[in-house]
């Protein structure tokens, strides 16, 4: 009998009388430890499905170690690709005794030939199988919805005023189409108006019903495309702190979106959140929107968005918290003299569930605040009442290590960068993921401009900082060891820090000012210096990283007493919780990190 479940992928992807012929036609077969089944460049006879026992893939051009690609275990498929391309690119050998079911290599052709999904599942690349695991995962629903709505689905047609508009007819615009606000052009550029610009001229500036209504027009506005994604415009309204956006098609503005209509479009409670922390007039209001942030993650995660999208959106909503907790903690005097920094993952806007804090503060040189370390002391206190733990490293602004002025900074960076040791390195790792989040941002961009200044052309500085990128072994030989119950793999060393701060080391050799890894693989594609394909395998492989990673912290926030139910510390992932697709792809998205381990070791000479 044969023990296949062909209700599973890649099976389930054949109608059923193929599914009959692929049973009729499997055998099994029984290999000693240390056979060699596939050989590399030689053309395959089979497709094999492991059915006991384990089977190690080898790149025969590497060292032992260093050549282990992956391990094969019970109901993992391979040789698909060695029958399709002709031949094999790597050896597969057998670990231990193996059983392990055979497809004849012209049946499996013959089956790919009449079912091209089936075909697709083994030739498609890693983002098309992170969107198949979506929509085959038990309870998620496929790019949702409101993931899958573009702008012009939601825009209101644009109300235009005439240049010499006045108020009086304005207001009977706005009136007649029961609208919150319109548009108005000036030498090509285009501006809004709304009522309460409309109010403020009336009673603050004098105006009369008669006056032209074009001195109260805005012409700095948040602008999309029609075909940007609806969920992509409310990011852009949450992170610039605007109600609305103008859609443009090129030089023309073809409708708005208010922020009404996006939460109305998307209905479920669970998205206005971000109402409610733009609403929060007082320190209890906005801790109750951020006591919301996990439900909204589940929420998102529930409706299967994509993990990019939730980042964006939830970095966003973290920094408008962090923001508007700094503006009711420091007097506003003082808010224009400075600017605070996110650091680490907050920083690359990378953290879906809040994490320890990792802050910083620049002044201009010209401040004057003797209060500043009392006032910095109780906005950690303020922040750890809304959710954000202590950083253990203590990279705080109650440290007055992590504040000073634009010139302490700048000091600070030619020391680290002189020093050259390993805290010096991480200091400037930390320091070249900052983002504002309140306060004046030049400061930033201008202390940025002394990193780049004094680290990018620095040939052993650059090595240096890159180094860390190989301390952490990818897990990919442990997979056999890892299936038993007492045992993970940690995703985030193995996983996603070696994406990170490699991405981190090329964006700093090349000045690179964006935070997030996913901007800054599209700034090195673009300056010539990653090939897009690999950018994008890398990106989707750390989408899944922090997918699974998420959904284990999920767990753990639902667990008893924050613990994860099977009792794993921090990062650890077991592998035979995970279905054989999301095995399958954790393997592939590792070899991705592998080979992007080898490019970092040539690059910045890190082999020796």
């Amino acid at each position: 009998m044969i023990d296949v479940d062909f209700e599973q992928l890649p099976f389930s992807l054949l109608e059923e009388d193929r599914r009959e012929r692929l049973k009729a036609a499997m055998e099994m077969a029984f290999f000693e430890a240390g056979q060699v089944l596939l050989e590399a460049r030689r053309p395959a006879d089979y497709v094999y499905v492991v059915h006991k026992g384990a089977v190690l893939e080898l790149d025969p051009t590497l060292p032992a170690d260093a050549g282990r690609l992956g391990v094969y275990t019970a109901g993992d498929v391979f040789g698909a690709l060695s029958v399709l391309n002709g031949r094999s690119r790597y050896r597969f050998v057998t670990e231990e005794e193996t059983l392990c079911y055979l497809i004849p290599a012209a049946l499996f052709k013959t089956l790919c030939d009449e079912q091209p999904a089936f075909a697709d599942y083994f030739r498609q690349r890693l983002a098309s199988k992170n969107r198949l695991l979506a929509e085959r995962r038990e309870g998620g629903v496929t790019m949702a919805g409101f993931m899958l709505a573009k702008v012009h689905q939601c825009m209101r047609e644009p109300l235009v005023l005439p240049s010499g508009g006045t108020v009086q007819q304005a207001v009977a615009a706005l009136n007649e189409r029961q609208a919150d606000s319109l548009l108005v052009e000036r030498d090509g550029h285009v501006g809004v108006i709304t009522k309460t610009d409309l109010l403020r001229g009336l009673v603050d500036e004098g105006l009369t019903p008669a006056s032209p209504a074009l001195s109260l027009a805005t012409f700095r506005l948040v602008k999309v495309p029609p075909d940007e994604y609806l969920f992509a415009a409310l990011v852009s309204m949450t992170r610039h702190e605007v109600e609305r956006v103008v859609v443009m098609e090129g030089r023309k503005p073809v409708g708005v979106v208010e922020l009404t209509d996006v939460l109305s479009f998307f209905s479920s409670r669970s998205y206005v959140v971000g109402l409610e922390v733009e609403r929060a007039d007082n320190l209890q209001a906005l801790s109750l929107a951020s006591a919301r942030l996990p439900e909204l993650v589940r929420a998102l995660m529930a409706q299967g968005v994509k993990m990019r999208f939730a980042m964006d959106l939830l970095a966003a909503l973290n920094g408008r918290i962090i923001s508007k907790a700094f503006q009711f903690v420091v007097p506003e005097a003082h808010q224009e003299h400075g600017c605070l920094l996110v650091l680490g993952s907050e920083g690359r806007g990378e953290q879906i569930l809040k994490t320890d804090q990792d802050n910083a503060l620049i002044l201009d040189d010209a401040a004057h605040w003797p209060e500043r370390d009392e006032h910095m002391r109780r906005f950690t206190e303020t922040l750890l009442t809304l959710g954000y733990p202590r950083c253990p490293g203590n990279i705080m602004v109650s440290n007055p290590e992590w504040v000073g002025s634009l010139s302490d900074w700048r000091e600070k960076v030619s020391r680290w960068a002189g020093q050259g040791d390993d805290a010096a390195m991480m200091n400037l790792a930390i320091l070249i993921d900052a983002h504002p989040v309140a306060g004046r941002a030049e400061l930033v961009e201008a202390l940025r401009e002394t990193l780049f200044q004094r680290c990018s052309g620095d040939q052993i500085l650059l090595s240096r900082f890159a180094r860390p990128s190989l301390k952490f072994a990818t897990p990919l030989n442990w997979f056999g060891a890892l299936k038993k119950p007492d045992q993970g793999i940690d995703i985030k060393k193995g996983g996603l820090f070696p994406v990170v701060h490699g991405v981190r080391a090329m964006s700093l050799e090349h000045r690179v000012r964006d935070t997030g890894t996913l901007a800054r693989l599209n700034r090195l594609v673009d300056a010539g210096q990653m090939d897009a394909g690999f950018a994008e395998e890398l990106g989707e492989a750390m989408a899944l990283f922090a997918e699974l990673r998420l959904r284990q912290q999920l767990a753990r926030l639902e667990g008893e007493g924050g613990q994860d139910p099977a009792g794993l510390p921090g990062n650890q992932l077991l592998v035979d919780r995970l279905s054989a697709l999301e095995r399958d792809l954790l393997r592939e998205s590792l070899q991705v990190v592998n080979e992007f381990k080898k490019r970092l070791s040539r690059r910045f000479h890190l082999e020796y």
